[in-house]
């Protein structure tokens, strides 16, 4: 069975962390209900939601991906880039926890899931502003007694590796090339985003398709194209808080009924 961990919408998201885009007004209700309807696309996708609550004090807190990063055999409880965000973490342990057992990343490293792209055994992990080399060292630490090589990539232009690329298939991956240095992803298959929209690299692979935004048309017909199964979902209001499909749920198997 799949399981879907999400976090509820705080009411306090219009004061998220930003990087690089201009702050704009969020209209709360309306992410929520982007949340709502991401969550039936999971749901269809064939798992079962678990949707945490979330605090005042956790603008970001939607963004759960960004909290753990979870694997077959453990679960690594990031430590956020942003300190902000640091107080997610404990409610995301505790379900986690009945699942996987937990390592966590300590100081001075620090980690994002967002900078997290796991392809078979290879974890590539984004230096970013969010995540450092102290937090890679642990990561890999972590993973290489369980067979995983680590890989860091340099991030340039956005805010984490997954906002430049994403698997979207068994060996198939969606890029912005102008975001990301190619070398790491040449032994894969590659579709690259339409240049109209640079911002169309990041994709949630998940069930039998991707749950993808429906702002991308153009790079969500070269997904179809090459015989990717697209579910399009409404992700404009969650973009404003540097948001994106692969940010709001934390994704594992497990066979707890």
């Amino acid at each position: 069975m799949l399981v879907a961990i999400t976090r509820e919408v705080s009411l306090a998201i219009g004061r998220c962390e930003l990087t690089h885009l201009r702050r704009e007004t969020i209209d709360v209700e309306r992410v929520r209900a982007e949340q709502r309807a991401y969550e039936a696309a999971l749901a269809v996708a064939g798992c079962r939601v678990e949707r945490l609550e979330a605090g005042p004090d956790m603008p970001d807190s939607v963004f759960v991906e960004d909290t753990a990063i979870v694997f077959d055999e453990l679960a690594i409880l990031a430590r956020p880039g942003a300190e902000s965000r640091r107080t997610e973490t404990p409610a995301v342990a505790t379900a986690l926890r009945r699942y996987r057992p937990l390592c966590t990343i300590e100081a001075p490293g620090t980690v994002d899931g967002g900078d997290v792209l796991v392809v078979g055994r290879r974890v590539f992990v984004g230096r970013s502003r969010r995540t450092n080399e102290a937090g890679i060292d642990q990561m890999q630490c972590a993973l290489e007694p369980h067979g995983y090589q680590v890989e860091p990539v340099d991030v340039s232009h956005c805010l984490h590796l997954k906002s430049a690329v994403t698997a979207v298939g068994d060996g198939l991956l969606l890029t912005n090339p102008a975001w990301v240095p190619p070398g790491p992803f040449r032994s894969f298959d590659r579709i690259e985003v339409h240049p109209d929209e640079p911002w169309a690299a990041n994709a949630l692979w998940v069930g039998d398709g991707v749950i993808y935004p429906a702002a991308w048309p153009r790079t969500g017909e070269r997904l179809e194209t090459r015989g990717v199964k697209v579910c399009t979902v409404e992700a404009s209001e969650l973009a404003k808080a540097e948001g994106a499909v692969t940010c709001c749920s934390l994704i594992l198997e497990t066979k707890t009924d």
